[in-house]
C-alpha cells in the first residue's frame, strides 16, 4: 500500500500531467487558428501522450490499493507570438515536469517504496525524450528564423507524427 504522503504526491502528479494534456490541446488550437495544421498536430499527439501518463499514474495508485482524488485544472495559456515561444513554453513545463517526478523518485527513495521507485523509472526515462523532442523542434525555429519557406517545411515534418504506442 502507498503512504498518505506517497499517494497525495502521486495524484499531484496526475493533476500535472493532465494539466499538460490541457496545456498542449490549447497550443493545438493555437496552431489551428494559425493555420499550422502541422504544429497542431504535433501538439495533439502530445496532448493524448501526457493524457496517457496521467493515467499510467491512475492505474497505478488504484494498483496499490491507494484512492485517486482528482482535482481542478488551472486555465492554461492559450495565446503565443509565435511558434518558438510556444515550443519553448512547452519546454518550460516538460522541465517542470522532469522536476516534479525526480521528487517523487526522492520521496520513494526516503520512503523504502521500491515499487513505486521502480515504477517512476519509466517516467525519469520519458522525460528524457520530452525534452529532447521539443527541444529539436525550438532548434529548428531558431535555425529556421524569419524564413516563411522553413516553416513551411517543418509544419509539414510534424503533421507526420503518429500517437504515441504505450509502453509498459
Amino acid at each position: 500500500m502507498l503512504s498518505e504522503k506517497m499517494q497525495a504526491a502521486l495524484n499531484a502528479q496526475i493533476n500535472m500531467e493532465f494539466f499538460a494534456s490541457y496545456q498542449y490541446l490549447a497550443m493545438a488550437a493555437y496552431f489551428e487558428s494559425e493555420n499550422l495544421m502541422g504544429f497542431a498536430n504535433w501538439m495533439h499527439m502530445q496532448s493524448q501522450e501526457e493524457n496517457m501518463h496521467a493515467m499510467k499514474f491512475y492505474n497505478y495508485i488504484n494498483d496499490r490499493r491507494g484512492r485517486v482524488t482528482l482535482q481542478a485544472l488551472d486555465m492554461p495559456k492559450t495565446a503565443w507570438s509565435s511558434p518558438l515561444e510556444a515550443f519553448e513554453d512547452a519546454l518550460k513545463h516538460e522541465q517542470k515536469v522532469t522536476a516534479k517526478i525526480n521528487a517523487l523518485v526522492d520521496l520513494a527513495i526516503q520512503e523504502s517504496d521500491h515499487a513505486t521507485n521502480s515504477f517512476l523509472k519509466w517516467f525519469v526515462d520519458e522525460q528524457v525524450e520530452e525534452e529532447a523532442n521539443v527541444d529539436a523542434v525550438i532548434q529548428d525555429l531558431k535555425r529556421i528564423g524569419s524564413a516563411s519557406q522553413g516553416l513551411f517545411m517543418l509544419d509539414r515534418e510534424l503533421a507526420q507524427r503518429g500517437p504515441e504506442e504505450e509502453a509498459e
